[in-house]
């Protein structure tokens, strides 16, 4: 069933698909996807050609835009636009703490999880775009994650693109999670240095937090237990192009006088709690390491490993000295599952998660090296979550792809940028920049 509606400057449907689970088995298990179609108020009766965007994450659902918010204005200028909530997410049929266990226990969870990577996604939108274009190609729009699936696409379905284009998303073709995660601290201690050089009240300011909880038990209002490192992985917000700032803000008004005592204020409470939860988004701590796996070595905690590597992001450690507390980025650690009520009860399928050793390969370096898709991508200086030279020795394996490096944005440029971004990077797969 499809339902249009409008909102200013624009018209929307919504649309519904049904999937194989295991797209190499067809007859088996299906699912239900669901995308928002978008075009420009003015153009509904266009015949336009089709853009798919695919969203960052892993585990979050497309973007809910008001009107024409951010880059979507510009796509609506040509294209028709699909926003499309990747298998899990959103509207389709989403899996966390509460559907998970209609698939059984933790094994049979882990089982159905190895079908909500990468290559599960492109195939999903090939069967998607039989559907809608006639089998028409479209253009498709990876940010993040979704530039990851992007040359996924490239290397398994290319015959489905007219262009594909990439912001702050190209993987390393080869690299183990060990090695994202060893190349990820360097980059985190820089944004955290640039943070302190900006507001260096924050100094102290974060070890007196850190401290607190290490002295004290913190239970947030929904249950999370707030802990020393789950503050330190506040620094997920470095990574974009307001997140210092944001940051600076939540810490300035951490605490506040009781008849007890200094505590921690229910307003930095409730803020925190929404930035650490993974109920709206359990995907991204379930599947995030797997999305590099790709041969029979087991991810195994791979970031919180790596991290051994890097004493100066041991908060006990820091407080010891007088040095200042290092944030942490994108890492998913194993305590984020004891922490999280939306996790507790998906531990153990994380753990054998963590442990499978049956990946398979998620790019063609031939196929790629072959490619006739015009690609364009953005790679952002020192971004911090996807390595800036993993990028663009990757932009260098795949044949035609022309990058436009910048530090003009972080990597929710796609977002902060707006238009301009998507400009640039149609211009560039066109040859006309």
């Amino acid at each position: 069933m499809t339902v249009s509606y409008r909102q200013p400057g624009v018209a929307l449907t919504d649309r519904h698909f049904t999937v194989p689970l295991d797209h190499d088995d067809p007859a088996g298990e299906t699912i239900e996807l669901y995308a928002r179609e978008v075009v420009a108020g003015d153009k509904v009766h266009q015949d336009l050609p089709w853009l798919v965007y695919l969203q960052g994450g892993p585990g979050f659902g497309a973007n809910r835009f008001v009107g024409k918010g951010a880059w979507l204005g510009r796509a609506l200028q040509e294209f028709r636009v699909l926003l499309l909530d990747q298998r899990g997410t959103g509207h389709s049929t989403p899996a966390n703490r509460q559907t998970l266990p209609l698939r059984g226990g933790p094994e049979a969870q882990a089982d159905h999880l190895t079908h909500f990577r990468a290559d599960s996604i492109v195939r999903d939108c090939e069967a998607i775009r039989r559907e809608l274009t006639g089998g028409a190609p479209w253009t498709v729009l990876g940010q993040s994650f979704g530039g990851f699936c992007t040359v996924n696409y490239l290397s398994t379905a290319p015959e489905g693109l007219t262009a594909a284009l990439v912001t702050g998303g190209l993987p390393a073709l080869d690299a183990h999670a060990d090695d994202v995660y060893r190349a990820a601290y360097p980059r985190i201690e820089r944004k955290v240095a640039a943070h302190y050089a900006r507001y260096p009240q924050d100094i102290e300011r974060a070890r007196r937090i850190a401290d607190h909880l290490l002295a004290h038990d913190v239970v947030l209002p929904n249950g999370y237990r707030l802990t020393a490192e789950a503050f330190q992985s506040l620094g997920i917000l470095l990574g974009g192009s307001e997140g210092s700032h944001r940051l600076h803000y939540l810490l300035e008004n951490a605490f506040v006088r009781t008849a007890q005592g200094q505590a921690l204020s229910d307003a930095f409470q409730e803020e925190v709690q929404g930035l650490l939860s993974y109920a709206s988004h359990p995907l991204y701590a379930l599947v995030h390491e797997v999305i590099y796996a790709q041969d029979a070595r087991p991810t195994a905690w791979a970031a919180e490993r790596v991290r051994t590597e890097f004493p100066q992001f041991d908060a006990a450690k820091t407080l010891a000295g007088d040095g200042p507390l290092l944030f942490t980025g994108e890492t998913i650690h194993p305590w984020m599952f004891d922490c999280d009520p939306a996790l507790r009860p998906l531990r153990e399928t994380a753990e054998l998660l963590a442990a499978r050793t049956d990946w398979t390969p998620l790019y063609d370096p031939a196929r790629l090296a072959a490619n006739e898709v015009p690609v364009a991508a953005a790679v952002y200086h020192d971004d911090m979550y996807v390595d800036t030279a993993h990028s663009l020795v990757t932009a260098r394996a795949i044949r035609g792809l022309r990058t436009w490096v910048t530090d003009e944005f972080e990597h929710d440029g796609v977002r902060a940028g707006g238009p301009r971004v998507l400009d640039r990077l149609l211009a560039l797969a066109r040859d006309e920049a």
